[in-house]
């Protein structure tokens, strides 16, 4: 049947249309996102000698770990989303996204299986870097570093998948800049910032132990 998503020629048997907005959409999940943000940040001014910057990484890796648990986590076990004839508001979202990657929609099994490892370890591990941070867990630096890779590595073999496959997934220019690019943007910039932070929080205290032990 017709379908807003590019190619047109992409084959969806049993798909039924959006029955939510974009507006709508968008809007349920940036708002409640905010609140997860604020949510987090009031509880972690609660923790002791906790600095502005881990309370923000708190704030970051609590949305990141519900996003990737909450969000990709339907996409991945429900193939069927796209012809639901009552659709939860998770089969809306994918139905949104896939305007500016028609990937989803299709079941691409590149994008299956990156989604997949996202929801199922990058998540948790995400949320237990919430946990690592307020209880100053010797553990939190190597635990962000290794998240911030696999995200990363997630990024990479997302649009290098994309631009194998021929580069032409978006129903516009909107939805390429808007999608495609502006919602994974995210997963690029924040993780590039953390790592680099958390290897050099590592280096120096491996540094520290070399030095004590030569004294």
């Amino acid at each position: 049947g017709a379908h807003p998503y590019v190619p047109a020629s992409l084959d969806l048997p049993g798909y039924v249309p959006l029955r939510l907005t974009q507006l709508e959409i968008l809007g349920t999940y940036l708002g409640t996102s905010l609140f997860v943000l604020v949510a987090v940040w009031l509880l972690s001014g609660r923790c002791r000698r906790l600095s502005g910057t881990d309370r923000l990484l708190m704030c970051w890796w609590a949305f990141t770990g519900l996003t990737h648990i909450l969000i990709e986590g339907p996409f991945v076990f429900t193939p069927d989303f796209f012809t639901k004839t009552n659709p939860n508001f998770f089969d809306e979202v994918w139905k949104e996204y896939s305007k500016g990657d028609s990937r989803y929609v299709a079941r691409d099994t590149a994008t299956v299986t990156v989604e997949g490892i996202t929801a199922v370890l990058k998540g948790p591990a995400s949320l237990l870097a919430v946990y690592a941070i307020a209880s100053r867990k010797s553990y939190s630096h190597i635990l962000q570093f290794a998240v911030c890779l696999g995200q990363l590595y997630g990024c990479i073999v997302y649009f290098t998948t994309a631009y194998l496959d021929g580069f032409n997934f978006w129903a516009s220019p909107f939805y390429f800049w808007a999608y495609f690019i502006g919602a994974n943007s995210s997963w690029i910039v924040i993780p590039l910032l953390i790592a680099t932070r958390s290897w050099k929080k590592i280096c120096a205290a491996v540094h520290q132990s070399e030095k004590v032990k030569t004294k």
